[in-house]
C-alpha cells in the first residue's frame, strides 16, 4: 500500500496536539497546517468533513534526500492527513519508501533514508493514537 493510515478514539483537535509533540520528539517540525474545510468555505464550497493535513519536515532529513536527488524535492514537506470520516477520527500518511521508489531505482541510499524517515513518522502517528 502506498499510504498508512490509523484511527483513534480522539477528536480531530486532540490528535493534532498529540502528533505535534510526538513530532517535535523526532525533531520534525510542523511548517503548515492546512485546515481544508476552512479553506473549501473561503472559496464559496460546502465541504463540512474536518480534514487537516500537516506538512512536516526534518531539515537534516531534508538536506541528505535533496543532495542524492533533487527530484525528492518533489515530495516534500512530508505530509500527514488527520481527518474525520463517518464520526471517526483518521491519522495517515503517503508512505515516503512509495514515493522514493517512484525516483530511485533501488541505490539503496535514499532507499535507507526512506524507510527511516517512514518508520520514524509512522511510530509519531502510532503513539498519537
Amino acid at each position: 500500500m502506498f499510504h498508512y493510515t490509523v484511527e483513534t478514539g480522539q477528536s480531530v483537535d486532540e490528535a493534532i496536539t498529540s502528533l505535534e509533540n510526538n513530532l517535535k520528539e523526532e525533531k520534525f517540525g510542523v511548517l503548515w497546517q492546512l485546515n481544508m474545510s476552512e479553506k473549501l468555505r473561503e472559496k464559496g464550497i460546502d465541504f463540512d468533513q474536518r480534514y487537516h493535513i500537516l506538512e512536516v519536515c526534518n531539515p537534516f532529513e531534508a538536506k541528505r534526500v535533496l543532495s542524492e536527488n533533487s527530484i525528492i524535492g518533489y515530495f516534500l514537506p512530508c505530509k500527514i492527513a488527520i481527518y474525520d470520516e463517518d464520526g471517526k477520527t483518521k491519522i495517515g500518511l503517503p508512505k515516503p519508501t512509495a514515493l522514493i521508489g517512484m525516483v530511485d531505482s533501488g541505490s539503496g541510499s535514499l532507499q535507507a533514508i526512506a524507510e527511516d524517515v517512514e518508520n520514524r513518522l509512522i511510530s509519531c502517528i502510532d503513539k498519537s493514537v
